[in-house]
């Protein structure tokens, strides 16, 4: 977390102690362009997704918000301890099921918080939300997933034809990079659907939602480069949505 801190420097701070005598975690927010958050609500339990969100929001112009240090129990044996989850009000394990997350006070007292903190950052309604997550999930090792709210299948593949186009941009410097795949809701099935964030958690605020699933290649080894491929991603989202064109090559037709 210490170096986490470094990073967040001249960010608002809150600390939030759910429960007495724990340690409890900490919020960090930065305002910036009106109605547009990005946010890690595990930024130390999936590594590096702090710092991701802090550097896109600083690119981006992007309001920032970082949740960190809500574990409940220690990593064991190579698995993940308990958490909060705090984009939604409940307890559970990373990767883990959401029908196996349990509601208590304390996870509601966290996520009442973080919804708070990420309305009060976007200073407006909240037009484009989006959210930084990290798995180590070996299916998912080689691609980038988006679960989407208020996206349709056209909106899906703009997001789609856009990342892929700046990732392939961004290769052509770096041929030993990994080239992840691009998976965008509804348009694509994906293993990471953030149901139930979406069902009674903070991804049903916004307009709309890209909640970003990022493999540990692109968060540690290769973070840097892919760091700058969503930045540029980001800066352009809200512009295609509305039905501009990419500011970078031709799109590929759709399937």
């Amino acid at each position: 977390m210490a170096a986490l801190s470094l990073v967040l420097s001249g960010c608002a701070t809150f600390p939030v102690r759910p429960e007495p005598g724990g340690e409890g975690g900490r919020i960090w927010t930065k305002p910036g362009r009106p109605g547009v958050v990005v946010s890690a609500p595990h930024g130390t339990s999936d590594p590096y997704t702090g710092e991701i969100a802090a550097e896109l929001a600083r690119r981006t112009g992007f309001g920032l918000v970082v949740a960190s240090g809500f574990g409940l129990e220690g990593d064991t044996s190579g698995r993940p301890g308990r958490r909060y989850e705090v984009n939604r009000p409940t307890e559970g394990v990373p990767g883990r099921p959401p029908a196996e997350e349990v509601a208590t006070p304390a996870a509601g007292q966290v996520y009442a918080e973080f919804e708070r903190r990420v309305l009060e950052t976007a200073g407006a309604p909240l037009g484009l939300y989006v959210e930084i997550h990290g798995n180590g999930n070996r299916e998912s090792a080689g691609r980038i997933e988006i679960a989407t709210v208020g996206l349709d299948r056209d909106d899906a593949w703009r997001m789609r034809t856009l990342l892929e186009l700046i990732r392939d941009a961004r290769l052509r410097g770096e041929p030993s990079a990994p080239r992840l795949e691009v998976l965008v809701e509804p348009l694509d099935p994906i293993r990471y659907t953030a149901s139930a964030a979406k069902q009674s958690g903070v991804l049903r605020l916004s307009r709309r939602t890209l909640h970003i699933e990022i493999p540990r290649a692109a968060r540690t080894e290769w973070r840097p480069l892919y760091t700058g491929i969503l930045a540029d991603f980001l800066g352009q989202a809200l512009a295609v949505l509305d039905g501009a064109p990419p500011a970078i090559g031709p799109a590929r037709d759709k399937p």
